[in-house]
């Protein structure tokens, strides 16, 4: 089966203060964001991948810009966060599990290639990077399993940040979609995979990606970071 990708491409993107959709930002190496992470995704799957991005704001930018792959619109956008685009993505999604990424994610090809056998094992992943752990950013926990336990912004003594690269499994993907269903209009989507883990006992596993570049591009000096390491061969 194709491998399913999702990214997660709506949201107004204020706080980096662009005038169009963050994921289209260009980066050293003549690429957007987008257009890099789709090229990648292709390089590393092949013919096996499908690509839909969820659009909103500006969407127009964003159809024109990546004309090769397909998209679900968050009419909603401008009020609901991604726990909604992710829900709006994954109904509409085919059988099979997806790995989805957020749209500012700029990301060490490398990272693609360590994911793949959890991917074709139908293993329910977040990718983690545990050499930091920020208090503005998304840290989780593990339970008595090693499996994530608390997935959050509000998680007191986390292991690491999740770094917004997440597959979930077919046999899982039922449940996720209920509890994404049920979060409010501004959850993001870990909320929808925290509550699946506390009320279905879904088994997420936390991948460590840190041995690589992995940057979620919020901020100018997240661009900066970004723009370091895009230009080398990964």
């Amino acid at each position: 089966m194709p491998i399913q990708v999702v990214i997660l491409a709506a949201g107004l993107g204020t706080r980096l203060g662009k005038p169009h959709p963050k994921p289209l930002t260009p980066l050293t190496s003549g690429q957007s964001i987008m257009r890099r992470a789709v090229d990648l995704l292709r390089d590393a799957y092949r013919d096996e991948v499908f690509v839909t991005a969820v659009v909103g704001f500006k969407l127009d930018l964003v159809i024109e810009a990546m004309p090769d792959i397909s998209f679900v619109y968050n009419e909603v956008y401008d009020s609901t966060n991604t726990s909604k685009s992710l829900l709006k993505a994954l109904t509409l999604s085919q059988p099979g599990g997806v790995l989805w990424m957020n749209g500012d994610v700029v990301f060490d090809r490398r990272v693609l290639d360590l994911v793949h056998q959890r991917i074709q094992e139908g293993k329910s992943f977040v990718c983690v990077n545990t050499s930091s752990v920020a208090e503005e950013e998304v840290k989780y926990t593990l339970d008595d399993t090693g499996h994530v336990k608390e997935l959050s912004k509000t998680v007191v003594g986390g292991l690491g940040e999740a770094v917004g690269i997440n597959y979930v499994a077919d046999a899982d993907k039922a449940a996720l979609v209920a509890r994404l269903a049920e979060c409010d209009e501004q959850d993001y989507f870990e909320r929808g995979i925290e509550v699946a883990i506390e009320k279905d006992g879904l088994q997420i596993e936390a991948v460590d990606i840190s041995a690589y570049e992995v940057v979620e591009v919020d901020f100018d000096d997240d661009l900066t970071r970004a723009n370091e390491f895009v230009g080398e061969v990964r």
